[in-house]
């Protein structure tokens, strides 16, 4: 049995044998992946939000990982990608997304279009099972960090995930300056 203590007091369980702490997505994305290495535990989700979580469940917030939509426009057309950071950093989207996307403004994607895109909820918002289309960065502290929190696609659920597994995702790659 694998124990998730980065999840603080909460009690885990293998993700897939709670699906309904999952937004679909999510679940069919955890199907291809070594499910058994990442963990679901149920919260309350208006503890969704990184800081209400980690200081209410004892989870470590240098452990807490954050996935942000960014979005921008080059020649009518939109380009979206998916940013993940240490809840203890930012993401760069003035620089290092905006050179990347090759958009002249990149932000955060509108709440929105960014759950509907996803098919996730907003705070929820997850690395597994992103639109394939979409490149996911990955800041190298969160792969420095081990394992970490990241949202489960909803509001009442987190998961503990070892960051090889999240640099194995589909379009993930390491981005050096994705923090500032």
């Amino acid at each position: 049995m694998v124990s998730w203590p980065v999840l603080g007091t909460l009690h885990a369980v293998p993700a897939l044998d709670r699906p309904d702490l999952l937004a679909e997505p999510v679940a069919i994305a955890l199907k291809e992946l070594a499910a058994d290495r990442v963990g679901v535990a149920e919260i309350d989700p208006g503890l969704a939000d990184t800081a209400a979580f980690c200081e209410a469940y004892g989870s470590p917030l240098e452990k807490s990982a954050n996935c942000v939509v960014v979005s921008g426009k080059r020649a009518g057309e939109v380009r979206y990608a998916a940013c993940l950071v240490l809840a203890t950093t930012r993401a760069d989207v003035n620089g290092t997304v905006k050179r990347r996307l090759d958009v002249r403004k990149a932000s955060f994607a509108p709440m929105d279009d960014a759950v509907a895109r996803t098919g996730m909820a907003y705070g929820g918002i997850t690395p597994i099972g992103l639109p394939a289309d979409w490149p996911l960065w990955i800041a190298p502290g969160v792969v420095d960090a081990g394992d970490v929190v990241i949202g489960s696609g909803t509001r009442n659920g987190k998961l503990a995930v070892p960051a090889d597994l999240l640099t194995a995702l589909p379009n993930a790659s390491v981005v050096d300056d994705l923090v500032r």
